[in-house]
């Protein structure tokens, strides 16, 4: 089994890196793979990141500039109604506020920053004129301006894109199979259908989900797949932090080993595209966390997550460095 499957990566790789796609049975074949196996997995993806990405590591970060009182049920979102967590709630932030976010995101390396805001969408002319201004001086800070702001129309994506956005974020979050078990208030479809306004209006897409949430690894290469297939830029891979108060709160996690074996499957599904590791990253992984760029990866979001801390700056910059790895 053990020299059957190293030439089955051997072979994967070679194709990869000549430029071909692999498909659900390469990749399913891939995912049965196990014990030392998977050194030889996390090594192909490993060169696989390195022929595409380069060693720059793109960092990124975001404001939670709008929390709580959302009206959709994702099973794992601390956010909504639905639920009762200890997650906190207001209103959009201040202009000012973004900016200081901005920031301070700077300082730590990103090059990226997003504008987070929780609810289906943004039904105020006023917030989105302020988020507009908040898109403004990002860019002037000279960090590249991302968004995330729920089902937004082609109109509203259009007249952020003028006022200097370059990324919309909207994750399909699993596959289409598995999404009714997530959310029953929208749709995978009307997911798709958000990034493909945003596409066609030529801003920049990013679109990952979260793993871990009882989906089986056959669910993570379609939910690959259904990236590859819209052509995003960059995928954010998450891992589930239960949450007391929602449906998923006594999910266990997965194990590291779990986790960078999906984290290589998304690299050679997608080789040549921005994969970043998100929220999760330092609960599920552990000590292995410097092991993302190993099994593919080339991004990750610094500093705190939407409800939750995220991993200590410094220590991130510094994993970077004693990589040998670069921002």
């Amino acid at each position: 089994m053990t020299k059957g499957m190293r030439k089955r990566i051997s072979a994967v790789l070679d194709d990869i890196l000549e430029g071909a796609h692999i498909d659900v049975a390469a990749a399913t074949g891939l995912s049965q793979a196990e014990g030392v196996d998977l050194w030889d997995l996390f090594a192909a993806a490993g060169r696989v990141r390195e022929h595409f990405r380069n060693k720059t590591v793109d960092v990124c970060s975001i404001v939670n500039a709008k929390s709580g009182a959302c009206s959709e049920d994702c099973a794992y979102c601390a956010q909504s109604i639905h639920h009762s967590t200890d997650a906190p709630v207001y209103p959009l932030i201040s202009v000012d506020r973004m900016t200081e976010a901005a920031r301070s995101a700077k300082k730590n390396k990103a090059k990226r920053f997003c504008i987070v805001t929780s609810g289906r969408s943004i039904n105020s002319e006023e917030d989105l004129e302020n988020i507009a201004r908040g898109i403004e001086r990002v860019r002037e800070i000279g960090l590249s301006p991302c968004a995330t702001l729920g089902t937004l129309t082609r109109e509203q994506l259009a007249y952020l894109k003028h006022a200097g956005l370059h990324r919309f974020h909207h994750n399909i979050e699993t596959s289409k199979d598995y999404f009714p078990r997530i959310c029953t208030t929208h749709t995978f479809g009307e997911r798709l259908e958000v990034l493909s306004h945003a596409r066609s209006l030529g801003l920049s897409t990013c679109s990952g989900g979260i793993l871990g949430m009882g989906e089986s690894m056959e669910d993570r290469i379609e939910m690959a797949m259904t990236l590859r297939e819209i052509n995003v830029d960059s995928v954010p891979i998450n891992f589930l932090m239960p949450i007391k108060g929602t449906p998923f709160e006594e999910l266990q996690a997965i194990t590291p080993l779990e986790a960078l074996h999906s984290l290589a499957l998304f690299r050679l599904i997608l080789p040549d595209k921005e994969i970043r590791v998100c929220a999760g990253r330092g609960t599920t992984l552990g000590r292995l966390h410097p092991l993302i760029f190993a099994a593919g990866a080339d991004g990750f979001m610094i500093g705190n997550y939407l409800t939750t801390s995220g991993l200590n700056p410094e220590d991130d910059l510094r994993m970077i460095r004693d990589l040998g790895l670069e921002t």
